[in-house]
C-alpha cells in the first residue's frame, strides 16, 4: 500500500474502464465522463488506447483528465472499443512514459492494456523475460504484464491462455484490462481485492473499477466480476472463464472507507451507506460530549453526519477544502508539505469558535495531518478537541503493497491509545473496532484487513 505523505491517507494504484462497442463515435462523447468519474482514483496522469481504421492507437498525458482531453488527438479521434485510465504514482516515478495504458506495437502485436493495483512479485516476472531476451522502457508494472502476454502469444498460446498464465503467477492486489481489435478482457485477482465491475450502456459492454462510471454514463451495472474471473467481451457477446478456488471477494476494506467514491456499488455494497453505518457505529462505540460534529473533507463527511444522526449532536460544516488544489500541489518537502494544509483546509472559525467540537475522519496512517487539524481548530477557538475515526487502528505496512517500507511510519507504532491521542493533541482519541466495521456492510461478506489487523483473506 502507498503513502500520500501530503494527506496523510493511503493511496490508491488507479482506476480503469474499457468499453466494447461497434459503432465508431468521437473519443469525448464516452471516455471524458467516464474517466472523470475515475479522477479521484488518480490525479497524476491519465490516458486511452482506442481501436480506429488504423489499429489500436494510444495516447496520454500527465496530469488531471482535463490535460488529456485537451490534446487534439482526443478532438478528431473516430474509435469503436477502447480502454483507459488514470494513475496515481509513487513519488519519483511520475513520467509520461510510466503511464497507462501500455500498448505493444512496438513488438508487433495490436494489444494494450491498464492495471490497478499492486503486484509484489512482477520483478521475478521481469527478470525471467530479460534472459529471454526482452526489453523493458519503463518501470512500470503494466509493462511486465504486457511484455508476458506478448512473450506467451509469441509462442502460440491464445491470448485467453496468456491471461490465464499471468493470472495463476502474479501475486498481489489488482484489476486488468486488455484490449486487442478482437476482443476486450477484464480480470481481477484471484482473492477479488481490488474491484472491476461489469456494466452496459445502450448494447455496449463495459469494465470498469466503479460503478459511479455507470452513473456518469446513464449505464446499468450487471454485476461485479468474481476473484479470479476472466471476462471475454467480442462482437458475439460477453464469455466468462474462471478456474480458482475464491468464489467471494475479499475487497480491500479501504475501498470502503476511502478509496471508492461514496455513489459507487463495490460487490453489492454501498459505499454511501457503509461510510454513514460506520459513524453510526462509531458513536456507539466512542460516543463523545459536544456541541457540534464536524467531519474531515471529503472523505470523513459522510461518516461525520452518521456519527452526528446517532448522537442527536447536530452536525455542522466546520472544515473547507479548497475545489481548486489539487493533490500534487506541493511535494518537494516535509515543510512545503505542512504549509499546503492551510491552503488547501480552512477552519470556519464562527462555526468552531467557543465550542467543544467533535471532528470525524475516516482513517489516520502517520497522525501529522490530524495533529495539524487539531491545531488549527484550536487557534480558531474551539474550546476542546474530540478526535474520532471511522475505521480501525492501522497497525501494520499492506502485505500487498511495495511501499511502506517500515510500520515505524504509522501514528500507532509503539503507542498506546493515550500516546496516540496525545501525538495528534485531541482531547480525547477513539478508533471503529474491527468487529463493528465489518457490520457496516451491507452484505455480511469478508473484507481484506491486512493494515489493521494483517488478514488478506488467505486464512
Amino acid at each position: 500500500m502507498l503513502i500520500d505523505y501530503e494527506n496523510d491517507k493511503f493511496k490508491e494504484e488507479c482506476g480503469i474502464f474499457g468499453i466494447w462497442k461497434n459503432k465508431y463515435s468521437n473519443l469525448r462523447d464516452i471516455f471524458y465522463p467516464a474517466l472523470m468519474s475515475l479522477q479521484h482514483r488518480g490525479e497524476d496522469g491519465a490516458g486511452v488506447s482506442v481501436i480506429t481504421e488504423k489499429g489500436i492507437e494510444t495516447e496520454k498525458n500527465l496530469g488531471e483528465v482535463s490535460n488529456l482531453f485537451n490534446k487534439e488527438f482526443i478532438g478528431s479521434t473516430e474509435y469503436t472499443s477502447g480502454i483507459g485510465h488514470v494513475r496515481y504514482s509513487t513519488y519519483g516515478d511520475n513520467s509520461l512514459k510510466n503511464l497507462q495504458p501500455m500498448d505493444g506495437k512496438n513488438d508487433g502485436l495490436d494489444i494494450a492494456i491498464a492495471h490497478n493495483g499492486n503486484l509484489i512479485n512482477v520483478n521475478c516476472i521481469k527478470d525471467k523475460l530479460k534472459t529471454k531476451g526482452i526489453k523493458f522502457n519503463t518501470t512500470s508494472d503494466s509493462e511486465i504484464i504486457l511484455k508476458f502476454l506478448i512473450y506467451e502469444i509469441k509462442k502460440g498460446k491464445t491470448l485467453i491462455e496468456a491471461v490465464l498464465k499471468i493470472l495463476n503467477m502474479l501475486k498481489g492486489a489488482f484489476s486488468v484490462v486488455v484490449l486487442t481489435k478482437e476482443k476486450l478482457i477484464g480480470f481481477r485477482d484471484i482473492k477479488g481485492i481490488r474491484p472491476l465491475c461489469i456494466g452496459k450502456i445502450g448494447e455496449d459492454y463495459v469494465l470498469t473499477s466503479e460503478s459511479c462510471v455507470l452513473d456518469s454514463l446513464d449505464g446499468q451495472v450487471l454485476r461485479d466480476v468474481n476473484p479470479g474471473e476472466i471476462v471475454c467481451i467480442d462482437n458475439s457477446g460477453i464469455n466468462s472463464i474462471n478456474k480458482f478456488k475464491y468464489k467471494t471477494p475479499h475487497t480491500c476494506a479501504l475501498e470502503y472507507i476511502y478509496f471508492s467514491k461514496e455513489d459507487s456499488i463495490i460487490d453489492k455494497n454501498s459505499v454511501y451507506d457503509f461510510r454513514i453505518n460506520s459513524g453510526k457505529l462509531l458513536y456507539k462505540e466512542c460516543p463523545a460530549n459536544g456541541d457540534i460534529v464536524i467531519g474531515m473533507p471529503s472523505s470523513g463527511l459522510l461518516a461525520a453526519i452518521g456519527f452526528s444522526k446517532a448522537s442527536k449532536i447536530p452536525y455542522e460544516i466546520g472544515i473547507i477544502k479548497n475545489p481548486y488544489a489539487g493533490r500534487n500541489f506541493i511535494k518537494s518537502n516535509k515543510e512545503k508539505r505542512n504549509k499546503n494544509i492551510n491552503f488547501k483546509l480552512s477552519v470556519i472559525k464562527e462555526c468552531v469558535k467557543n465550542k467543544r467540537v467533535i471532528i470525524v475522519d475516516d482513517s489516520i496512517v502517520r497522525g501529522t495531518s490530524s495533529k495539524r487539524i487539531v491545531e488549527k481548530l484550536r487557534v480558531a477557538g474551539a474550546l476542546e478537541v474530540h478526535f474520532r475515526v471511522a475505521s480501525p487502528i492501522v497497525k501494520s505496512n499492506c502485505n500487498l503493497g511495495i511501499d511502506i517500507k517500515t510500520s515505524k511510519e504509522l501514528l500507532s507504532f509503539n503507542k498506546s491509545l493515550e500516546k496516540m491521542k496525545e501525538f495528534i493533541g485531541a482531547d480525547s482519541l477513539g478508533f471503529l473496532s474491527l468487529k463493528a466495521m465489518s457490520k457496516c456492510l451491507r452484505l455480511n461478506i469478508p473484507m481484506c484487513t491486512g493494515c489493521f489487523n494483517g488478514y488478506y483473506g488467505d486464512k
